[in-house]
């Protein structure tokens, strides 16, 4: 009798386990293209910038610099033809590009350079200065 009465709790308890158990429930996945882009070359790896502005596609012989803002490869950076796979490490802004075959490491160095339209705005010095230091006090 105590057998079966101690069973008959066990098998209570594993029910009300199973009652009580949240249920996985699985979802679909709703998507959507958003672009494909004809490269004209192979590529090999790609890597993102921290804030997925850019992305860089390892071809043989160039790291093409892909803009998501300008829908366009943006620039180009000539590596040697062995280089298999590249990764971004954006704290530093460094690609870092790997050859199994040649068994190299090669870290470059990204700096990014932007225009600063300064047409119209007064100035000090020659027009055609390499620097140009805009100060801005007249404003209020």
């Amino acid at each position: 009798m105590r057998k079966s009465c101690r069973e008959l709790g066990i098998f209570f308890l594993l029910v009300i386990i199973l009652v009580l158990t949240p249920k996985f429930v699985y979802s679909e996945i709703d998507w959507t293209l958003k672009k494909q882009i004809s490269l004209n070359v192979q590529p090999l790896d790609i890597a993102t910038s921290t804030d997925g502005k850019l992305i860089f596609v390892l071809a043989p012989g160039e790291v093409l610099v892909y803009s998501i803002a300008e829908g366009k490869v943006a620039n180009r950076i000539p590596i040697d033809k062995d280089f298999d796979r590249v990764t971004y490490a954006g704290k530093n802004n460094v690609l870092i590009l790997t050859s199994s075959s040649s068994k190299t490491l090669k870290i470059i160095q990204v700096d990014f350079l932007y225009n600063i339209a300064l047409t119209g705005l007064p100035f000090k010095g020659p027009a055609d200065a390499v620097v140009t230091i805009a100060v801005f006090n007249d404003y209020q």
